[in-house]
């Protein structure tokens, strides 16, 4: 690539930078609000907190050039959902599908393409709920839709894959098969862990207050089910309760027979 060409590329990756940058921002202040306003309405926050970052140049080229594309500020705009991207940790799984609804419903985001990892996880064990949106960026001279990949995900999801990602870079993405099949039984282990936590949730809400508001509560099936319930007597610290949890899974993990 000669000089002026690449001066070209370079001014247009980084528009596109900024345009990524300012929808990650956009959708943090629109989670934001919403963890706002459940803690006001309802006394009770479903996110335990948010990240959110931009793709290397490194993992977006290696993407574009495994599906056989140029590297050009143009394929990676089109063909590239996660170039920005934000995790949102619930506490329980009736807390991911509330949030992808409340999201969803906003006039100004255009939900691309939702996988639902939740209800089908992926072979390696996987759990996850991923939206790809789009939202409009006012710029000076125009509006630009921007992509977004959302993850949603409870604080057992996350620390399993935390951990399997750390575990696969050991092996450089090649584990050992009897390491695979663990990884899977810990994947296992932490949709049980999810699934009591969220029975003991239920049943705390309905002793704290009956009469409550209304919510989304997730069944095995994948359903999801309109019912009214109450709020949780106390507001346990963000931080408190995910320590909490990860506690509770590594107890788990270290006696699995406790499950049975």
């Amino acid at each position: 690539m000669d000089l002026p060409a690449y001066r070209d590329e370079t001014q247009e990756w980084n528009h596109a930078l900024l345009l990524y940058d300012s929808a990650l921002k956009e959708i943090d202040t629109k989670l934001q609000i919403l963890s706002n306003e459940f803690k006001l309405e309802h006394k009770y926050n479903p996110i335990e907190h948010i990240t959110s970052r931009i793709k290397s140049m490194e993992s977006i080229a290696k993407k574009i050039r495994k599906d056989g594309r140029e590297l050009t500020v143009e394929n990676i705009v089109r063909y590239v959902n996660d170039v920005a991207g934000i995790r949102v940790i619930c506490s329980f799984i009736s807390d991911i599908y509330r949030i992808a609804d409340a999201i969803a419903k906003q006039s100004d985001v255009k939900v691309l393409k939702v996988k639902d990892f939740i209800v089908n996880p992926k072979p390696n064990g996987y759990r996850s709920y991923h939206m790809i949106v789009a939202i409009p960026i006012f710029l000076s001279d125009k509006v630009t839709d921007t992509k977004v990949e959302i993850q949603i995900r409870t604080i057992a999801m996350d620390f399993w894959a935390s951990l399997e990602h750390k575990i696969y870079y050991k092996f450089e993405g090649n584990a050992p098969e009897h390491i695979r099949e663990e990884l899977r039984a810990c994947s296992e282990i932490t949709a049980t862990l999810d699934k009591r936590m969220h029975e003991l949730n239920e049943e705390v809400k309905h002793i704290s207050n009956p009469n409550g508001y209304v919510d989304y509560t997730y069944y095995s099936t994948g359903m999801i089910k309109e019912e009214y319930y109450g709020t949780l007597a106390d507001d346990v610290t963000e931080t408190a309760a995910e320590e909490e949890i990860k506690e509770d899974l590594q107890e788990i993990i270290d006696n699995p027979f406790a499950l049975r």
